[in-house]
């Protein structure tokens, strides 16, 4: 008989297989809990997308490559600020892309960016639609984007973090076993 108050009743809201269904919010069964589990890939393919746009900026503007700088040639070195921040466009978009030292080159290109916006395209008029700084805002808030939510997966920082991290915690883990095993006398 599934009368309310019996446990084994499926619509029973204190049954536990009921409640880890209509709970789960990182569970498979349900597109949201598919779409966290693959955050982490999805902000690491979003990385290494922005950091290799952002770094054939840098490589068009030094190297002529890539149709060049402002539609060919390169610009010449020591040049402020274009070739300054052509360096600054390879280093952190080649340190994002591979996602080393990611948060501090995502930092210093959200800075690049929101100085050529600011000093360049801003002057020009308010809206980056009219002046053309559109480029330089997206930039800008992907890498602030990046700041605050780290590499994600695929970056090399988790390999070294996982070697250092992984004697940490296994460290860690057995300090607390230990803790957990002495009784604790007043």
């Amino acid at each position: 008989m599934n009368t309310p108050n019996n446990p084994s009743n499926p619509s029973n809201p204190s049954n536990p297989s009921n409640q880890q269904n209509a709970k789960s919010p990182g569970g498979l069964s349900t597109l949201a809990g598919r779409l966290d589990q693959s955050q982490p890939y999805a902000l690491g393919l979003f990385r290494i997308v922005v950091g290799l746009l952002f770094a054939c900026h840098g490589a068009a503007s030094l190297f002529g490559v890539l149709g060049g700088a402002m539609g060919g040639g390169t610009i010449p070195a020591g040049t402020w600020p274009g070739w300054y921040a052509a360096v600054i466009q390879l280093g952190a978009g080649g340190l994002v892309l591979f996602g080393l030292g990611t948060r501090s080159a995502a930092f210093l290109a959200a800075g690049s960016m929101a100085y050529a916006y600011f000093k360049v395209h801003q002057p020009e008029s308010l809206f980056p639609l009219q002046n053309g700084g559109e480029t330089a805002a997206l930039f800008c808030w992907a890498f602030v984007l990046l700041v605050f939510t780290g590499p994600g997966a695929l970056a090399l920082d988790g390999l070294f973090r996982g070697r250092v991290g992984a004697g940490a915690t296994a460290r860690r883990t057995s300090e607390e076993h230990e803790e957990q095993a002495t009784p604790v006398t007043a």
